[in-house]
């Protein structure tokens, strides 16, 4: 197979992660780059070695022949981005949040619907390796039918550092952290028909929810519990860890601190290590999210030459997005929000 030529487009904070890991996967290279912030163009490009830069996307479509775009930017620039590379006929990645409301989703997903390009979100928290572990239990059969589980991610790490606009935004952990937890209960326990939420700001300083409760009826009958904050102090520090506990038929599944994965069966308790790897470019703590990026572009690649629909297609995140705005509304009227309207 040919080596794909790709496009960064955005060069923030995240976007670095993301041009490591393409340096690292077999099949497909960065060929340009495109940033507004001429600092930031010239940062990730001398880095990495990218001559080609610009500050304007429609020129970089005009003048590179692609065979995908990633999609690094913020929310609110996302469909025009996404409906530019659908009129190029370019397959896209885009980063999360897919979209800042559900109908501009709706409309993205549909333009590369019709132009007939694939279209995947950049939901790489279901792509850890531990995350990844859990699955596999659950579908070797160890446990039995799930009949709860609880996705939780509690931490007092100062994201606000690295990427202070979260602070400012009058939404903030269900729309920045809570929608990759709420993705993952997808991912381990099915869709969702209905979910209730309760959130809270403890920080005085930030603008939106740092805490966040949300309680959650599976279509197959499964309930669990996503429960989000950034205002936990713990004697260690889980950050980025996501916990996960899962109750079954026959058995439990325990994603523990530290990255203890305990499976408790009919022929007893087996306890394994399932750290993610430490990345050559990767550092503590941010290694565990740095691994599942190299991950899930590389999903990409392989959907790309296969024809495969990606597993975080742009057709599928609509249901973890409808779940975030579910979660919003809910959190407002402290009523449970029915799912299925939403994803008329």
């Amino acid at each position: 197979m040919a080596e794909l030529c790709g496009a960064l487009i955005g060069c923030g904070f995240f976007a670095v992660n993301q041009m490591h890991a393409w340096r690292d996967i077999a099949g497909a290279s960065i060929v340009a780059i495109c940033d507004r912030d001429p600092e930031r163009l010239k940062v990730v490009g001398d880095q990495f070695g990218i001559a080609r830069r610009y500050a304007d996307a429609a020129a970089l479509f005009a003048g590179e022949k692609l065979d995908f775009v990633d999609i690094a930017t913020t929310a609110p620039s996302h469909r025009s981005l996404v409906e530019m590379a659908a009129r190029h006929r370019v397959p896209a990645i885009c980063q999360k949040p897919f979209a800042p409301t559900l109908a501009d989703a709706k409309a993205m997903v549909k333009a590369c619907t019709d132009a007939g390009v694939p279209l995947m979100v950049h939901e790489n928290f279901r792509w850890q390796s531990p995350i990844q572990a859990v699955r596999a239990v659950l579908d070797s059969g160890d446990i039995g039918r799930p009949f709860f589980g609880r996705i939780s991610f509690r931490s007092a790490y100062d994201v606000f550092s690295g990427q202070p606009y979260l602070a400012t935004g009058k939404r903030f952990i269900i729309e920045d952290l809570g929608i990759h937890s709420l993705d993952i209960a997808r991912f381990l326990l099915g869709d969702v028909s209905a979910i209730t939420t309760r959130t809270a700001r403890i920080n005085p300083d930030i603008v939106g929810e740092d805490v966040a409760t949300m309680l959650i009826d599976h279509k197959n009958g499964t309930i669990s519990v996503v429960d989000c904050s950034y205002a936990t102090k713990l004697a260690t520090e889980p950050f980025p860890e996501t916990l996960v506990e899962i109750d079954g038929s026959d058995g439990t599944i325990r994603l523990e601190q530290g990255y203890r994965l305990t499976v408790t069966s009919k022929s007893g308790t087996r306890i394994s290590d399932v750290s993610p790897p430490l990345l050559p470019w990767a550092s503590r703590p941010w290694h565990n999210i740095q691994e599942s990026v190299v991950a899930i572009q590389k999903h990409w690649v392989d959907c790309l030459a296969t024809g495969r629909e990606p597993a975080t297609s742009g057709a599928d995140n609509l249901k973890t997005l409808a779940l975030v705005e579910a979660a919003y509304a809910g959190a407002a009227s402290r009523e449970p929000v029915q799912l299925e309207a939403l994803l008329r």
